[in-house]
């Protein structure tokens, strides 16, 4: 099985399934561990109504959708923030293809996108709880920084630096 992973446009039917997916997934472990229930559809609706990813455009933003065997199964955006800082959001992957490397591959692609976009260094949020998504950053070389960004659901914040390619063309943290 193999991996690809492409822009989409934020408002197409494959990426308004897959942002469902991750909030309805995100929404519900929060939910449940604060109040000991599942999201409301309502709650959903509006989050979702609210979060619309429109800011995910060039030239000053990009959302990435990672298929596996051809099957839309993931996400990641990429906003830029400032003149060279981007942030990195909406990085998801339907459990049922998780372990299989398109975590890495997908915020891979989303730091050449930022790259691409012109940003030197990449910041990201996150929530405690979601402690699978903050070994990841880790292991991919992000350090925890101070806030940049209020929001009710952040917890972690997370900063990267988004190094230039050698003369090989790779990039130094890839070798």
């Amino acid at each position: 099985m193999t991996w690809t992973v492409a822009p989409e446009p934020y408002d197409s039917p494959v990426a308004a399934a897959l942002w469902r997916a991750y909030y309805t997934e995100v929404s519900d472990r929060w939910y449940q561990l604060h109040e000991g229930r599942a999201t409301e559809p309502g709650e959903l609706e509006r989050e979702i109504a609210a979060q619309t990813g429109a800011d995910l455009v060039p030239p000053c933003g990009v959302l990435l959708v990672a298929r596996y065997a051809g099957e839309a199964v993931g996400t990641a955006g990429v906003r830029l923030l400032g003149v060279d800082t981007a942030e990195l959001t909406r990085v998801f992957l339907h459990r049922r293809v998780r372990g299989r490397g398109g975590a890495t591959l997908l915020v891979r692609a989303a730091e050449d996108a930022a790259r691409a976009l012109g940003a030197e260094r990449m910041l990201l949020d996150t929530r405690g709880d979601l402690v699978e998504a903050r070994a990841l950053y880790a292991r991919l070389g992000y350090t925890e920084t101070e806030a940049y960004k209020e929001d009710p659901y952040s917890e972690h914040w997370f900063t990267k630096g988004l190094t230039t390619p050698v003369a090989n063309g790779a990039f130094p943290d890839r070798m």
